[in-house]
């Protein structure tokens, strides 16, 4: 029984895993840029889910109406204030502009809101379902189903309108679709208020499950980078089936091992995947593209 209850709770956290790394690998896919920068995304998300919650009590799955859309526009802003210029150039140009607006969000967290631990209390935070031995945290399984239903739109998204076809386009052949009439700059910036609009829905759902301080999105940056390399670069099937096992692996060594060991282990087993298979599980050879 203990192993189904490890299974359960390792595939619901690896659901949320896998909706943070979707953005991460969209952004990649499309730009071919390492965004470092993600993980403060979802701490901001975090920040404005306690506040509009602390301040306006506005629950927190009422408030992600709010969090997407001004998640959506930060992203646009970032990418056209400082991203679309760093592109031009190289990708070290992109990784460090990425890191230096890491920085500077960090630090403004910090200024702003202390290092304090933050927390949402709300009727929800400790509810847990029981079935037979099993219990299941609420929480963490409103947002598993969340991360589902936004993932699913997202596919959708991708597959069956114009705007997703042409990012989709984009990430196989940018000069092709250019070719074909798809503007890049809309693309790069449609592509990057969307990974980090998921970013955020994934830190308003995880509001109740994690306390926020302003370096959280460290933690969630490295998983990220993670499940994106171990499932392939580029590929969104490859994130969402790393989401989900680096989940259960982080769970079960958790359990069985400790705490502090979990992320020993799933660093391990990403070392194994990538000398057997370098370009993750669904992953292939991206060819350089010049910026």
């Amino acid at each position: 029984m203990i192993f189904l209850q490890l299974l359960i709770s390792g595939i619901l956290i690896g659901g949320v895993y896998a909706l943070i790394s979707l953005g991460l690998t969209l952004i990649f896919g499309v730009m071919r840029i390492v965004n470092f920068v993600h993980g403060d995304m979802l701490m901001v998300a975090m920040y404005l889910s306690y506040w509009l919650f602390t301040l306006y009590s506005v629950e927190l799955y009422t408030g992600l109406f709010l969090v997407i859309p001004v998640l959506a526009a930060l992203g646009a802003l970032i990418y056209w204030g400082v991203i679309r210029f760093a592109i031009r150039r190289s990708h070290e140009a992109s990784i460090l502009a990425t890191i230096g607006i890491s920085i500077v969000i960090q630090n403004a967290a910090l200024l702003l809101w202390s290092s304090d631990y933050r927390s949402v209390h709300n009727e929800w935070a400790t509810h847990s379902l029981q079935w037979g031995d099993l219990r299941i945290s609420a929480p963490l399984l409103i947002a598993f189903i969340g991360a589902l239903l936004v993932t699913g739109l997202v596919f959708a998204f991708l597959h069956y309108t114009y705007l997703g076809k042409a990012i989709r386009a984009a990430s196989m052949d940018r000069f092709a679709a250019i070719l074909m009439g798809v503007n890049p700059q809309r693309i790069f910036t449609v592509s990057f208020a969307i990974g980090t609009a998921l970013v955020g829905v994934a830190g308003a759902l995880l509001s109740s499950v994690y306390a926020v301080h302003p370096t959280l999105g460290t933690q969630f940056l490295l998983i990220s980078f993670v499940v994106v390399v171990l499932g392939g670069l580029g590929s969104l099937r490859g994130a969402i089936l790393g989401g989900l096992l680096i989940g259960v692996v982080e769970t079960v060594s958790a359990y069985f091992i400790g705490a502090s060991m979990k992320q020993l282990v799933y660093l391990l087993l990403f070392l194994v995947i990538l000398i057997v298979k370098p370009a993750g599980l669904f992953g292939k050879r991206i060819p350089e593209v010049n910026q």
